[in-house]
């Protein structure tokens, strides 16, 4: 007899409210769970799965996504609008989150409006099994920092002004754990800790820097990397790293730093490392790092590699699934692009500028309700055409390899990501990519990862493996240009209906548009 365990479950009850915060120094409204900005951590272990009940006390439709995050099966979970029903005011919404088959550093934050600018993101670190090597010592402890810009004005106001067709301004500063300056983090002299840093801002990139001591890169989004040593670290918006920092200077305090790239004016925000022997308070000059400099911030994405020979989620060596072997089944080259449309600022991706339908896609997809969407809606390629408006989705078969190709012609920092999945970073470079390009791809030991940069007027290109069905967004992380329209859907099919491939609709979905009244 063959006696299965079922891997253990972890339960949160979450109460969504607005409340008041005061991050840059100025009362704002922002969104707490259960009172507290930013959100509360979730530690879990793989394969946990984890019951999160969401109660929605705001006077708006909320909903959570969960970064990194693969939602093997079941992209109803996602907690994005093409997939999941908003939570009315007043009522809630259990998520049933299995974290399989994944270990690492991500966060959740609130997917809908323009809620991601009033708080409501949290850290989730995600462990090894006991019996799985993790190729480091344990560390004396594990601090989350969530880091990113901010704005003063109430994100109403911010959503206002995209409504109405127009940009917003540039951040007002920069947060690390919810505060402009004022968090510390107490260590032991001659330890070890591990810090996970998120990007979890609005529009810039950031560098993180510890003064006086050296970061040695272990982990990013789940995979365990080569062990470089960094001064500072380059972090995009949506990107995750874990690094090991050893105490290893006279007993006092020191500068953390997280500040704006490739920025007019830099933006900084602080927090203190302190040695908890200190007798000294952090002093002189906060430690500068680079501002606009593009060769250096590329050069230390090149340097970011898997290492082959860690065990990741399971036993195995993350090397032995050989991705620079397989052979490329479809590639998909997408450029992103800005303009008007009808007089209102709207950003696309290959000349299509997505607009949200009455319904989820993922639930039009489920009851076969017609008029939702249309896959094909956006193409493979770049048209170069004015931008349309439309409810992008690209279709895709289960279980195919595929190359996609980001080119960014404007002069800005792009990050992209894609729920549902980890890819290899098999290159970047400035210029147009070119099938020739192919030639400096990394096809040994690419990182995997779920959130990409691509730099200006440059190209960075992809291998996905399409193994997990379902309906997933791909969006830029820049706010902004996501809520007008630089996104869309990939619907990853096989016409298989077996649970082996794809869950079914959960029994608690919440049904809305032209869903409503259908049955689970």
């Amino acid at each position: 007899m063959i006696v299965k365990a079922e891997s253990p479950y972890k339960f949160f009850d979450w109460k969504i409210t607005y409340g008041d915060i005061y991050p840059l120094g100025v009362r704002q409204r922002g969104i707490l769970i259960n009172g507290q900005f930013p959100g509360p951590k979730i530690d879990a272990v793989t394969n946990d799965n984890l019951i999160i009940n969401v109660h929605n006390n705001l006077p708006d439709p909320f909903l959570l996504s969960w970064n990194g995050v693969q939602q093997r099966k079941n992209s109803y979970q996602d907690g994005v609008y093409g997939t999941t029903c908003p939570i009315p005011p007043g009522q809630n919404f259990t998520y049933t989150l299995q974290v399989k088959d994944q270990i690492g550093s991500f966060y959740y934050f609130p997917s809908l409006a323009f809620h991601k600018a009033a708080g409501g993101f949290g850290a989730i670190n995600i462990n090894s099994r006991p019996l799985i090597p993790v190729p480091f010592p344990q560390p004396a402890g594990d601090f989350s920092l969530l880091i990113g810009d901010w704005y003063k004005s109430d994100h109403a106001q911010l959503k206002g002004t995209l409504d109405d067709g127009h940009k917003i301004p540039s951040p007002d500063g920069v947060l690390i754990n919810g505060r402009g300056s004022g968090s510390s983090f107490t260590v032991d002299q001659g330890k070890t800790y591990r810090f996970r840093i998120s990007n979890v801002g609005l529009q810039d990139s950031l560098n993180f820097r510890i003064q006086g001591h050296k970061m040695t890169l272990v982990e990013v989004e789940g995979t365990h990397t080569v062990q470089t040593t960094y001064d500072s670290l380059d972090v995009h918006l949506g990107q995750t790293y874990s690094v090991l920092v050893t105490m290893d200077q006279h007993a006092q305090d020191f500068y953390i730093v997280a500040t704006t790239r490739f920025t007019n004016r830099v933006q900084t925000s602080t927090a203190t490392l302190h040695y908890r022997n200190s007798r000294k308070a952090v002093s002189g000059q906060i430690p500068g790092g680079p501002t606009t400099e593009i060769d250096t911030s590329l050069s230390q994405a090149r340097s970011i590699r898997t290492n082959l020979t860690a065990s990741g989620p399971r036993p195995n060596p993350q090397g032995s699934y050989h991705y620079g072997q397989i052979k490329v089944a479809r590639t998909i080259k997408l450029v992103s692009s800005a303009g008007q449309v009808g007089g209102k600022q709207r950003y696309a991706v290959n000349s299509v500028s997505f607009t949200p339908a009455d319904t989820p896609l993922k639930l039009a997809d489920y009851f076969n309700i017609e008029g939702v969407f249309r896959v094909g809606s956006i193409s493979d390629n770049p048209t170069y055409r004015p931008i349309n408006l439309d409810t992008s989705v690209m279709g895709a078969d289960y279980r195919t390899f595929v190359e996609i190709v980001f080119e960014n012609p404007e002069n800005i920092v792009q990050s992209w990501h894609l729920d549902g999945y980890a890819f290899w970073v098999v290159g970047m470079d400035a210029g147009s990519w070119t099938t020739a390009s192919r030639n400096q791809y990394n096809l040994v030991d690419a990182v995997s990862r779920s959130t990409v940069q691509v730099y200006p007027k440059s190209w960075t290109a992809i291998y996905i493996s399409l193994d997990n069905v379902g309906m997933w967004n791909l969006r830029t992380e820049l706010w902004a240009r996501q809520y007008l329209g630089q996104q869309f859907y990939l619907r990853v099919y096989t016409p298989t209906k077996s649970t082996r491939d794809e869950y079914t609709i959960p029994k608690n979905a919440l049904l809305c548009g032209r869903a409503k009244g259908m049955h689970t």
